[in-house]
């Protein structure tokens, strides 16, 4: 009987952090914080990008991801990171960068570490779930509205794929 209990107790456990889900608060390039518990119930496209890298002009194609989706409930957040040495020096920088280049109006976070020892809690939780790590910039990384990895891609998928984007619509109203 105590086996069994305690059985029941890790069963449970296990479900609860489940639905927890992948969680994270980051600081906005635009100041303050951004919560992925905040869109809970919506899908979010979570893409570690940077400023100096050949794969940088998805930046467009992550704008038009966001433009034709929002409104039925995705959201995209860029995460710049400097941890393959291709990010300009500062978010300010940044920011900059991507307003004068691509129009971006998504949310974006503060430049993050994504993969290592320093890694945001936000990819540890990643690379727990599910074994992803960034490899390069501009991986993506589609949370499920209950908070669970739905499917993650490599830089070379571009954002408006079609791979992308009916993996996006399964979860859109």
């Amino acid at each position: 009987m105590i086996r069994f209990l305690f059985a029941a107790v890790l069963i449970l456990s296990a479900q609860a952090g489940l639905a927890k889900g992948i969680s994270g608060t980051f600081p906005s390039i635009d100041g303050g914080t951004l919560s992925v518990e905040a869109w809970r119930g919506q899908p979010v496209l979570v893409v570690n990008t940077a400023s100096q890298c050949g794969f940088t002009p998805q930046y467009a194609a992550l704008q038009t991801v966001w433009d034709r989706y929002r409104d039925a409930g995705l959201v995209v957040l860029a995460i710049p990171s400097d941890d393959f040495n291709q990010e300009l020096a500062s978010a300010a920088e940044v920011k900059e960068f991507c307003d004068l280049n691509y129009g971006l109006d998504m949310p974006m976070t503060d430049i993050t570490h994504v993969k290592g020892s320093k890694a945001h809690d936000f990819y540890r939780q990643v690379r727990a779930e599910t074994g992803f790590v960034p490899r390069w910039n501009f991986n993506k990384v589609l949370i499920a509205p209950d908070g669970s990895v739905a499917e993650t891609w490599g830089s070379s998928v571009k954002p408006d794929s079609r791979q992308i984007t009916r993996a996006i619509e399964a979860y859109l109203n």
